[in-house]
C-alpha cells in the first residue's frame, strides 16, 4: 500500500511547532484538560490557543463536558514526540562528543577519586564504624578485605548507575566531566558497566597499562576502548 507523502508533510508540519507538542504531552500526562486548565499552563492568549486546538483536531477530541482529550491518533503523535526527544538527544550528545575536548588524564583522575572516597566513606559507615561500638573482639585483617571489597564493588555498582543514567557520577559532574559512547548514540547501563569493570581495583593498573599503550586520548583505559565510550569535558 502506497503512502500519501502528502499527509505524512501534513501530520509532520502539525508537530512542528513547540506549542502544539506541549499540547499534547500535557494531555497525555494530564489526562482530559478543559480550554481553561491549558490557557493557565501554557500563558498564551486565548486566539493563539484556539488557533492551535484547531490545527491539532486529528490528534485531540472533545468530551461531553467539552474537554479535551487525546485521540487514538493523538496518542500516536504522542509516542512519535518522545521518540524524536530521544533522537535529539543522542544528536545532541553526538555533537558534544565530536564538538568537546576530551578530558584531561588529571581530571578524570581527581573525578575517580571524588567517587572512590564517597564509596569507602559509605563502606565504613556500614562496616567499621558499628564495630566500634560492638564488645567482642573482631579480626582487624578481615575487617579491611571486606571494608576493601565492598568498596569496589559499592563504586562498580554506583557509577554503573549514575553514567548509565546519564553518563555523570557524582565526581564527574563536581569536576565538569561526561561519559559518552563513541558511535553517538544515548549511554546505557550495559556500556557503563563494561567501562567500570576497569575500576575494580586488581584490575585498573592493568586497565591504565593497556590503556596506555593505544596512545589515544580518547581511551585512556582499556575498558573505554572495549566498551567503546570515553570522557568529554563539559567545561574546557
Amino acid at each position: 500500500m502506497a503512502v500519501n507523502q502528502e499527509n505524512i508533510s501534513k501530520v509532520l508540519s502539525v508537530l512542528s511547532h513547540p506549542l502544539r507538542r506541549d499540547i499534547l504531552l500535557d494531555l497525555s500526562d494530564n489526562g482530559e484538560q478543559s480550554f481553561t486548565d491549558l490557557l493557565n499552563l501554557l500563558k498564551v492568549d486565548t486566539g493563539k490557543l484556539s488557533f492551535h486546538l484547531r490545527a491539532l483536531s486529528p490528534f485531540i477530541e472533545q468530551t461531553p463536558s467539552g474537554k479535551y482529550r487525546l485521540s487514538r491518533a493523538g496518542e500516536s503523535a504522542v509516542r512519535v514526540i518522545h521518540d524524536v526527544e530521544s533522537w535529539a538527544e543522542v544528536a545532541d550528545v553526538q555533537g558534544k562528543a565530536s564538538s568537546l575536548p576530551l578530558s584531561s588524564f588529571k581530571k578524570r583522575s581527581v573525578a575517580f577519586l571524588i567517587d572512590f572516597a564517597l564509596a569507602f566513606a559509605i563502606t565504613m559507615a556500614i562496616t567499621l564504624i558499628p564495630q566500634l561500638f560492638s564488645p567482642t573482639n573482631s579480626n582487624l585483617g578481615n575487617e579491611i578485605s571486606t571494608v576493601i571489597f565492598i568498596t569496589v564493588g559499592l563504586l562498580w555498582l554506583y557509577s554503573t548507575l549514575l553514567e548509565g543514567f546519564n553518563g555523570q557520577s557524582l565526581g564527574k559532574r563536581v569536576i565538569g566531566l561526561k561519559v559518552v559512547r563513541t558511535d553517538g548514540k544515548k549511554m546505557s547501563y550495559d556500556h557503563a558497566a563494561v567501562r567500570n569493570f576497569g575500576k575494580v581495583l586488581p584490575l585498573l593498573p592493568f586497565d591504565l597499562l593497556f590503556g596506555w599503550r593505544i596512545k589515544s586520548q580518547a581511551f585512556m583505559r582499556y575498558f573505554d576502548k572495549f566498551a567503546g565510550t570515553t570522557v568529554i569535558d563539559l567545561r574546557s
